[in-house]
């Protein structure tokens, strides 16, 4: 085997590594001890840089929180994630931070839902956008008992209020207050219920 195919075998394993590393059973046996110790669960797999986010102490799950399988968290070197007590977060849910996003007590997320503080760079044409980084508007901030149906999309720097619900397919530009239900692409408040509606 020549040089040039040992550099190639030694990267390509060093990816694996870096991208399977969840599934080592090591790391898997650790990332089960986290939950356990909040007194929350998670069905395998679990994607994204779990492991090392709770031992930095950078990924907060509150008690009774269920991953369901294929979720995937991942933040930059610097991010924080907190997700509050009793979240429901369906099959394939992703949650990306940049700086900081905060998903409040009893929230429940419906399958293919993404939420995140952060979007790709475009705006250098010498550069693929795929090397070009991320940008933020700020945390994104999601309050107790918020609903979002299949498939949401919650971007940088929203914050959806208290007791929202937020309807199938919805991408949430532009902040919600509490007590909304909203839906559309851009979302919008749809009418408000409970104390909002009185």
């Amino acid at each position: 085997m020549g040089v040039a195919a040992l550099d190639d075998a030694k990267l390509w394993a060093q990816k694996w590594r870096w991208y399977q590393r969840s599934s080592l059973p090591w790391n898997r046996a650790r990332i089960h001890w986290h939950f356990a110790q909040r007194r929350a669960f998670c069905r395998w797999p679990v994607h994204g840089n779990v492991l090392e986010s709770f031992e930095a102490g950078r990924l907060e799950v509150g008690e009774g929180t269920v991953f369901e399988p294929g979720v995937w968290i991942t933040m930059a070197d610097t991010a924080r994630v907190v997700i509050g007590d009793g979240c429901f977060l369906n099959l394939g849910v992703q949650v990306a931070a940049q700086e900081l996003v905060e998903i409040g007590d009893h929230c429940m997320f419906a399958n293919g839902c993404f939420v995140t503080d952060a979007n790709h760079r475009f705006d250098d044409l010498e550069q693929p956008i795929t090397w070009q980084g991320f940008t933020t508007k700020g945390p994104t901030t999601i309050g107790d008992n918020v609903w979002c149906g299949a498939n949401v999309v919650i971007t940088s720097g929203v914050t959806i209020g208290r007791r929202c619900v937020i309807g199938a397919n919805s991408v949430v530009t532009e902040s919600i207050p509490d007590f909304s239900i909203a839906a559309g692409a851009p979302a919008k408040v749809l009418r408000r219920h409970g104390p909002a509606a009185e």
